[in-house]
């Protein structure tokens, strides 16, 4: 399924990719953890970079195609030259569905031996809000649409791996990403970073407080570029405080092309080259 997905195997960015995280392994610290940028209304994105750049810091950013503040959408035309400046920094990639697609249900099959089927309902693009049922090939598609694009705007095969919206899986839509190439990435409990609840609430000195605590070596962060309930902003409030909390306290960055559940895997299933997506 992957190779209908995708083109030629892009042999120079591969071992561009492998090169820069064998640079990394010779650097590396004893306490990796993995920072990642899931899509959102992106208004806090050029402030993101900014803190990212000062720090030298690398992140994984999983791509969808999201509403946003100004702009076509998270990952329309009008954001293409954000996306392209992050790759030339360094920074991975990979799919977070294109129009943002939550899976809601596995599909009891009729009988034995019917093929699996998954209720979705996307958040953003022509079907937001409404619920379909779809196959494994379908949802396998919808990844690709993601990691196209990006490919496009970044210059850069992206990692096969990809992140479900609101980390919803099951052990079925999991393996029908597997079997077209593409591996889940969810995040530790301390590396849920708070930016998704109720400022009120959750006030953002809490938050910072709550995970300098919390957060353990090997960990992988979540975090969003623009969560539309939240008043109080998370990035840059909280976002370039808790780097340096974090490397103040023996910590070091990497994207998860590093990481030991995932190095592997990559490894295994080449970056290769997509056929560009013109963005309409």
């Amino acid at each position: 399924m992957r190779s209908v997905l995708r083109a030629t195997v892009n042999i120079a960015a591969w071992a561009l990719s492998i090169s820069a995280g064998a640079a990394f392994a010779s650097d590396a610290c004893e306490k990796p953890v993995y920072l990642t940028f899931d899509t959102g209304h992106m208004a806090i994105a050029p402030l993101v970079a900014e803190v990212l750049n000062r720090q030298q810091v690398k992140v994984t950013f999983f791509g969808a195609n999201e509403r946003t503040q100004t702009g076509d959408g998270s990952l329309g035309k009008d954001w293409a030259p954000w996306w392209k400046a992050r790759a030339a920094e360094g920074h991975a990639f990979a799919s977070h569905t294109f129009d943002h697609v939550y899976w809601r249900g596995d599909v009891k099959a009729a009988q034995k031996g019917d093929p699996v089927r998954f209720k979705m309902r996307s958040s953003a693009g022509p079907d937001e809000g409404r619920e379909q049922v779809w196959s494994a090939e379908q949802y396998c598609a919808e990844i690709g649409r993601s990691e196209k694009r990006l490919q496009d705007m970044t210059g850069q095969p992206p990692l096969p791996l990809f992140r479900a919206p609101g980390g919803k899986t099951s052990p079925q839509l999991l393996a029908a990403a597997k079997s077209c190439g593409y591996a889940h990435v969810g995040w530790a409990p301390a590396g849920f970073l708070g930016d998704e609840l109720p400022s009120e609430a959750y006030p953002n000195a809490a938050l910072l407080q709550k995970a300098l605590r919390d957060i353990r070596s090997g960990d992988i962060l979540l975090a969003h570029l623009g969560i539309w309930s939240r008043k109080d902003p998370w990035a840059p409030a909280v976002l370039e405080p808790l780097i340096v909390g974090l490397k103040e306290r023996g910590f070091c960055f990497a994207t998860l092309r590093e990481h030991p559940a995932y190095s592997a895997w990559i490894k295994a299933h080449p970056v290769v080259a997509v056929t560009p997506v013109k963005t309409k």
